[in-house]
Formats: structure tokens, C-alpha cells, sequence
């Protein structure tokens, strides 16, 4: 079987690590990178980490807004399905590489595989939900992460084949954390101590794209009453520049301002944090697997039964509830919502399915 698999920012890296090496033991993968994050520090890194196969075509469409960029990769991608001819394209996630991938290949008709298929925070401003949706609604193939995925495909009575596969981040964690959390030089290197930071993602275009907001999230960093370490986002550092923000962050005492990380820089510094502070819907889970309390600095989120298990609270951009949050005792249960480490080998073998 012929598989070709569109990637194209950090966590897709992360979630290809669990499924690639998987899918080439078994089959042929052509495996292309849209460039949807076009920085060397979000992408080569997870490839030199985590041991991901170098992808084959490098398209380096990652410019402009979500519209310009689904437009130039479905005029990339639908050559390049016509001319490698694959029995399926698998997509992942929710980003505009996800939709084009789909889309591209369904008008193409070869069948897609839809891998994290079934989230939903029921916001069609994000436009995260917007791709997740509609890939879900073009897929013939829906692997789901978590019965509450399946539960909402199910509602909306989609075409393709629902399977529980469970979350293919499980099995990256479980893979590379206990290396991630013995390593101490990168809490060196941010001169913390274990449990007496947070740690705070932010880049969502909710967020970050509209100068109110950006402002607000700004001084609620700003004001947290513990040390905080930031890796910045190229999106959310090219923000702050142009609204004259970023001097707030990087000059105060109290933020330790960082370039993106690694994988595993990242995952050690995650794992011995207070608590994580974020808008990202993958981080939001990572903690979940680190058991570490997270602070969702949106109103919605798409992975709900981590708010319902306590270890989640959504507070938006209010700085007194985020706040308050940090103060919380996390539960004394963190129940397997997402699977048992062994959702890549039954991405693999559905796949087979679709031949």
C-alpha cells in the first residue's frame, strides 16, 4: 500500500513519530511537508529528535493568511496526487494543511484517512474548527482519539468509517516523557526550579490578531504571581513586535522569553512545571498526559474531558480567574481518557483496511 501523509506544523511532527515508522515497517509512505511552519526551530528539530523520517517533498507554502495558504497548497498538493498516484492520504489534526490534504485527495478521489478525527469546541470563529469539520465531513476513514469523538461524529452523521483508535500523542509520551522528565539542563538553562514556575504557550490567531486581546494577554502574563518561562511563537513574537508589546515581556524580571523549543526541551520543562498556561489545544493535552494542571486562556476547547476530569480550566483572557486557577489543587485521579499507547499500530492496520 501506497500512503501519502501531509504534515505541516510542530504537532503533526510529534503525532507522525507514532504513526511513520509504523506505517513504513508495513508500507510505502510518501511523507510531505507543506512548510505550514516554515521555521527550522518548529520542524527539523522534531525530525532530528524524535526520530521521524525526513519528509520526501518540502513545499514551502507556509506565508499569508488561511485562505492564501489552503489555496497555494491544494494547487501544490493536487498535482502531486496525481502524479504519485497513493491508495490513500493520511492527514492529522485540524491545521490548513489538514484541509488541503483532504480536500485535495478527495477531489482527486483517493481515499483520506483522517487521524485526531471528531474534536470539537463547537466555535466556528476558530478557524481550526472550521478544517477539523470539514476534513471530517470529506474523510473515509475517521480515527478518533477519544469515545467523545466518536460520540460527536456520530451526531453529525458523517459518511466515512468512525473507529476508536485512541490518541497517537499517548504513545509519543509515553515514548519520549520519562527521557524528557529526568533531564535537568533544560530548567538549567531557564534558571527554575522544579515546581516553582508555569509554564505559557500562546498563538492562537484569537489571541494574537486582534491588538485588544494581544494587549490583554500581555499584561496577564505580565502580572503572574510566579516565574514564567515563554517559548515564543514566530506568529505570536512577530505580533508583539508590531504592536510595541514585546519589550513587556522580554524586559520583565519575572517571564523567561525563549526561542520555540524542541520537543523534548519542551516536555521537560512541561512535566516539572506548576502548571502550564496556554491556548493551544495540543499543549492542553500534553499536560493532561504529564499530569500537570493546565490554564486554557480560551472559553471553548475541543478537548472537553480533560475540563470534565478537573485537570483543565478554561478562563479565556480573564486575568483573575487564570490566576485563581493557579492556585487549584489538581484531583487526585487522572483516569485514560485517550487510549493505551498503542493508537499508531491501529492507525496502521485501518489503514490496510482502506485497499
Amino acid at each position: 500500500m501506497r500512503v501519502l501523509t501531509v504534515i505541516g506544523n510542530r504537532p503533526q511532527f510529534v503525532k507522525a513519530a507514532a504513526v511513520s515508522r509504523l506505517l513504513r515497517d508495513a508500507h510505502e509512505e510518501l511523507l510531505v511537508h507543506t512548510g505550514q511552519h516554515y521555521d527550522d526551530e518548529l520542524t527539523t528539530v522534531f525530525v532530528e529528535e524524535l526520530g521521524i523520517p525526513r519528509p520526501e517533498r518540502e513545499l514551502g507554502l507556509g506565508t499569508g493568511t488561511n485562505t492564501e495558504q489552503t489555496a497555494r497548497m491544494l494547487a501544490a498538493l493536487g498535482p502531486l496526487i496525481a502524479a504519485e498516484r497513493p491508495d490513500a492520504v493520511l492527514v492529522y489534526g485540524d491545521t490548513n494543511s489538514t484541509l488541503a490534504g483532504g480536500l485535495a485527495a478527495a477531489q482527486a478521489r483517493v481515499p483520506v484517512a483522517h487521524v485526531e478525527a471528531g474534536m470539537r469546541s463547537f466555535d466556528r470563529a476558530m478557524p481550526e474548527e472550521l478544517n477539523r469539520v470539514l476534513t471530517d465531513h470529506l474523510s473515509d476513514l475517521l480515527l478518533c482519539p477519544s469515545a467523545t469523538a466518536v460520540a460527536n461524529l456520530e451526531a453529525e452523521r458523517v459518511a466515512g468509517r468512525v473507529e476508536l483508535a485512541g490518541d497517537v500523542m499517548v504513545d509519543v509520551a509515553r515514548l519520549f516523557q520519562p527521557r524528557a522528565a529526568a533531564d535537568d539542563a533544560p530548567l538549567q538553562r531557564a534558571g527554575v526550579e522544579p515546581g516553582g514556575y508555569v509554564l505559557v504557550t500562546a498563538h492562537r490567531a484569537g489571541n494574537v490578531d486582534d491588538p485588544a486581546r494581544l494587549e490583554r494577554l500581555v499584561e496577564l502574563i505580565a502580572g503572574l504571581p510566579v516565574p514564567a518561562v515563554l517559548p515564543l511563537h514566530p506568529r505570536t513574537r512577530a505580533r508583539l513586535r508590531a504592536s510595541a508589546l514585546l519589550d513587556r515581556l522580554d524586559g520583565n524580571p519575572g517571564i523567561l522569553v525563549t526561542p520555540p523549543l524542541g520537543y523534548l526541551d519542551f516536555t521537560a520543562l512541561l512535566c516539572r512545571a506548576q502548571a502550564v498556561l496556554t491556548d493551544s489545544g495540543g499543549v492542553q493535552k500534553e499536560a493532561y498526559l504529564a499530569g500537570v494542571p493546565c490554564v486554557t486562556l480560551r472559553d471553548t476547547t475541543e478537548w472537553t474531558e480533560t475540563v470534565e476530569a478537573g485537570w483543565n480550566v478554561l478562563v479565556d483572557l480573564d486575568a483573575t480567574a487564570a490566576y485563581a486557577a493557579l492556585e487549584r489543587t489538581p484531583p487526585p485521579r487522572r483516569p485514560d481518557l485517550y487510549g493505551d499507547g498503542h493508537a499508531g499500530a491501529r492507525v496502521v492496520e485501518a489503514l490496510a483496511t482502506l485497499i
